[in-house]
């Protein structure tokens, strides 16, 4: 028995989670002082209804993190690494970022840094599983299924290349605000799509422990 590897991922869960929740708290404190301050919001204008679609995709985008995160330390145990403490601060200062460009001369660049978290969480993600299916521990989860192959992420590079690209061109000076409504639709819709799937895989998890 590895005492230390042991104690390391007894604990790693609560420190993780605990980090990640200040980090979390300090985003959404500057997401409510954006609101309290953006006095343009509570107009009846087209910018009102771009900017509030990008308020609710940030809120979902830093409720998602959150819920991803809470998702596999509770689902799987596997041996921390630094970089599993590095990400959050990473994750952390792009929220920061993020919260920072809801301004409507910043929807571009909104876009970028949007496309830049979704890239950053999918890698995180897969890595801890990746960590986890090494874990006799979660066998009886990871033994029903093969690993995750390129083509299983077709899906989200499509995303991100598709947020990158909408990003530039606003950024560049496309000035159209029917593009930054659609796209903005479509990004509340695919991170709604994404709390889909997290509570999907969490009840196949859970389905497939009882089982054992």
């Amino acid at each position: 028995m590895n005492t230390v590897r042991d104690r390391a991922k007894e604990y790693f869960p609560t420190v993780l989670l605990t980090l990640l929740s200040i980090v979390q708290a300090l985003a959404l404190e500057l997401l409510w002082d954006h609101l309290h301050h953006a006095n343009y919001l509570f107009e009846l204008s087209w910018t009102a209804t771009v900017s509030w679609l990008q308020i609710i995709a940030t809120f979902q985008g830093l409720i998602l993190i959150w819920v991803l995160y809470a998702n596999n330390v509770m689902r799987f145990r596997w041996v921390p690494v630094t970089s599993d403490s590095v990400y959050p601060f990473i994750i952390g200062i792009l929220q920061f970022t993020l919260v920072e460009t809801l301004r409507p001369d910043r929807v571009g660049l909104w876009f970028l840094v949007m496309a830049v978290i979704f890239a950053i969480m999918t890698w995180v993600a897969h890595a801890n599983m990746r960590r986890a299916r090494h874990d006799h521990s979660n066998e009886a989860f990871f033994s029903q299924y093969e690993r995750a192959k390129l083509r299983d992420f077709y899906p989200h590079i499509s995303i991100v290349c598709a947020l990158l690209l909408t990003g530039a061109y606003l950024w560049k000076g496309g000035d159209n605000d029917s593009l930054a409504l659609i796209a903005l639709l479509a990004t509340n819709a695919v991170l709604a799509w994404q709390f889909y799937n997290s509570a999907y895989f969490w009840k196949r998890t859970m389905t497939a422990v009882a089982d054992k």
